[in-house]
């Protein structure tokens, strides 16, 4: 199976993340809805009504989500295209969506895999969860995630360990409390797993080669950081932090709307 789109097209989805899900004002989101209810902004061609607008009109936390492509995944080819609108299963789609989008989550890492550091394991790990992506609600349902998740986990700390081996004298700041601080400086291919950096300032820091994987980028300023080698950053943690027409993103992620300059 070839793999599945993994960023999201809004234009071929039902709007699942704004019924399926749920959200709370204090996350950024305007109002707190439980899952299962269609957000007040959803129009009746699942489009947005306040789009445009969603940061001044107290959303941010719309502009941070990314479902990898799940949602149009999920729309068109799991339930073939029938929207939520016509069957009475919320339920059940809202599990399976939660199932896809961390499939396609894990499938954005693999195929940075694949352009950084191919190798076979990987490229087994990756076309299994391709062909899982294809899968029917109850197979989707039924799979081991969490199995997934390990075997994915260890694709991705050997890749990174071959891509940051050029930097014998790099730090492990894995799930290190960073909020808030000043990270000027080098810090070619250090890892940043699950650190905290919220607000953490990385102004003009070099980052090659530094792992991302799953740190919380909240609020941190990377203006003037070059991206563009870094590994395993996602759109998400790109909408959560703050940058400028001088940071350099890595191929495939966009540069938010609400960055300045």
């Amino acid at each position: 199976m070839a793999t599945p789109g993994l960023t999201s097209d809004c234009a071929r989805c039902f709007g699942l993340c704004c019924v399926l899900l749920p959200f709370s004002a204090a996350s950024g989101f305007g109002v707190d809805k439980p899952g299962g209810r269609a957000c007040h902004h959803l129009a009746d061609d699942d489009g947005c009504r306040i789009h445009a607008t969603l940061r001044e009109d107290g959303w941010p936390g719309c502009t941070v989500f990314e479902c990898f492509g799940a949602g149009q995944q999920v729309s068109q080819v799991t339930y073939g295209g029938v929207s939520w609108r016509e069957q009475g299963n919320l339920g059940e789609m809202a599990a399976v969506l939660s199932v896809m989008r961390q499939l396609h989550e894990m499938l954005a890492h693999l195929v940075e895999v694949a352009r950084r550091c191919p190798d076979a394991v990987a490229a087994a790990v990756r076309a299994d969860v391709e062909d899982l992506t294809g899968a029917d609600p109850e197979t989707l349902l039924l799979a081991d995630v969490d199995d997934l998740h390990a075997r994915v986990g260890g694709v991705l700390a050997d890749a990174s360990a071959r891509v940051r081996r050029g930097w014998p004298a790099a730090r492990d700041s894995s799930r290190a409390d960073l909020a808030g601080r000043r990270l000027a400086g080098d810090h070619r291919g250090w890892t940043f797993r699950g650190a905290l950096l919220l607000g953490a300032d990385l102004r003009e820091a070099a980052l090659a080669d530094a792992d991302l994987l799953g740190a919380d980028l909240r609020g941190a300023d990377v203006r003037g950081c070059d991206l563009s080698n870094v590994l395993f950053l996602t759109q998400p943690q790109v909408n959560a932090a703050n940058g400028d027409a001088t940071t350099v993103l890595p191929a495939g992620l966009d540069r938010p709307g609400h960055w300045t300059g």
